[in-house]
């Protein structure tokens, strides 16, 4: 037997969306997350540089130290921000499963400066660690690419819907 329509609960409620477009956070989020691909994206170049060909270590480190640091700034504003439209700093249902990913992804960002600091590991076990920490990274901006997308899907059907309710009327 064929199952009916599935609802599927929108990410934002009308109130909820209407604190998203209010807040300042929301603007900054969409300023930094840019900004952090970007550097992860230079920073990347520069670790492959270094365990490819063994130089650049100094700059391929001040680049993680840098990529760490937006992450850190990106997740504190993006609490914020959580904070603002859903009511609590972290694990709202609506991003519930990337904030958990997103603990791995400042895990393993921390454990390299752990490392880089208390000079465990050689430079080469740093950087790995590194790639790991940026592997994690990509799955967690994917995660919320995503959700950005189904966001606006989302937006567009409750405009389609409101048109279409509208024009029954007329």
């Amino acid at each position: 037997m064929p199952a009916g329509p599935q609802l599927v609960r929108a990410l934002y409620t009308p109130e909820e969306r209407a604190r998203r477009d209010a807040t300042k956070w929301t603007l900054v989020q969409g300023i930094l997350a840019p900004v952090q691909f970007l550097v992860f994206l230079i920073s990347l170049g520069l670790v492959v540089r270094y365990l490819l060909t063994g130089d650049g270590f100094a700059v391929a480190t001040t680049s993680i130290v840098i990529k760490t640091l937006v992450l850190y700034t990106i997740m504190v504003t993006g609490a914020i921000w959580e904070r603002e439209v859903f009511g609590c700093y972290l694990f709202a249902p609506a991003f519930f499963w990337e904030d958990v990913f997103s603990f791995l992804v400042l895990t393993l960002h921390t454990a390299y400066l752990v490392m880089l600091f208390a000079g465990l590991g050689d430079p080469r076990q740093q950087m790995l660690v590194a790639l790991a920490a940026y592997a994690s990274y990509v799955i967690n901006a994917t995660q919320f690419v995503l959700k950005l997308r189904a966001a606006r899907r989302d937006e567009r059907i409750a405009a389609l819907s409101a048109a279409n309710a509208a024009g029954s009327r007329a």
